[in-house]
């Protein structure tokens, strides 16, 4: 059973409905209403699976209102489910206005995970470097985004983005200017629906296939931007070379060996013929 005075923000699937977990259809069907972003697309969802609830429109024009009137409901005792037209509400989508105000009024916000076009797109894309940063939408402004772009050009780990249509082709020819015709992107497009399509080329590529087909230009895009190799360093850097000349001063060399691979992360064999070298030096 639902908790009275209880916000459930419940993720419902990103286009194929099969995808919604059991955990959201018992809590669509307990709750006293459901926030939608949309009502016209919510009551398709909710009619699909059989469930009839009050719908109380809570939209990025209307959040701040909705959020007190959602509050006093709730402190009221009703429990209710935030949802999204697709994916988890409050992440590039309305509810984090109306969570925020729950949490600050002291009361419980509960959390029903499911389908992440971020995840879907991570999990297909075959990007083997660990973690990600996930920028979403950037600017509609072309000189705007392209300066978001230049600030987000350090990020060492996979960049993920969301893109509409009608920009997507400029977007990407922007990410070709900040980024090189070398960085590999990953264009994961409609993810779960008919025309799913998964497609990764070094960004010259991938203006030249999204321009080649307008078909490729249609639906909702997730674009990963794959890390920047990382160049591998020659020898030891100057601040391991100092410390293990400085060991190498007080300690036997074996002693000074193990001490500086624990202190630099090296690996010992490494240092250890740096260290044979310093000692032949002298």
């Amino acid at each position: 059973m639902s908790e009275p005075g209880t916000l459930y923000v419940v993720a419902t699937p990103i286009g194929n409905l099969g995808d919604i977990t059991l955990r959201a259809l018992e809590t669509l069907k307990q709750v006293d209403a459901i926030a939608a972003e949309d009502t016209r697309h919510s009551v398709g969802l909710l009619r699909h699976f059989g469930i009839s609830k009050p719908l109380i429109a809570v939209h990025e024009h209307n959040e701040q209102h909705s959020a007190e009137a959602l509050l006093k409901r709730l402190q009221a005792g009703e429990s209710i489910a935030l949802v999204t037209d697709a994916g988890t509400p409050a992440v590039s989508d309305p509810g984090a206005v109306v969570v925020q105000a729950v949490r600050a009024a002291g009361l419980k916000v509960v959390p029903i995970p499911g389908a992440s076009a971020v995840i879907a797109a991570l999990s297909a894309s075959g990007i083997t470097q660990a973690g990600f940063c996930f920028e979403g939408f950037l600017p509609a402004s072309g000189s705007q985004r392209r300066k978001r772009l230049e600030s987000l050009k350090a990020v060492t780990v996979t960049l993920v983005l969301y893109e509409a249509p009608h920009r997507i082709v400029e977007c990407v020819q922007d990410l070709l200017s900040v980024f090189g015709s070398e960085r590999m992107l990953t264009v994961a497009r409609e993810l779960t629906k008919t025309f799913e399509t998964i497609h990764t080329s070094h960004l010259a590529g991938a203006v030249d296939w999204l321009q080649a087909d307008s078909n490729q230009q249609r639906g909702e895009f997730v674009l990963l931007i794959h890390p920047a190799p990382v160049e591998k360093q020659e020898g030891l850097d100057e601040n391991t070379q100092r410390i293990l000349k400085r060991l190498l001063q007080e300690l036997p060399l074996k002693q000074a060996v193990a001490l500086a691979t624990d202190i630099t992360g090296h690996k010992k064999n490494e240092l250890y013929e740096a260290a044979l070298a310093y000692k032949a030096a002298v």
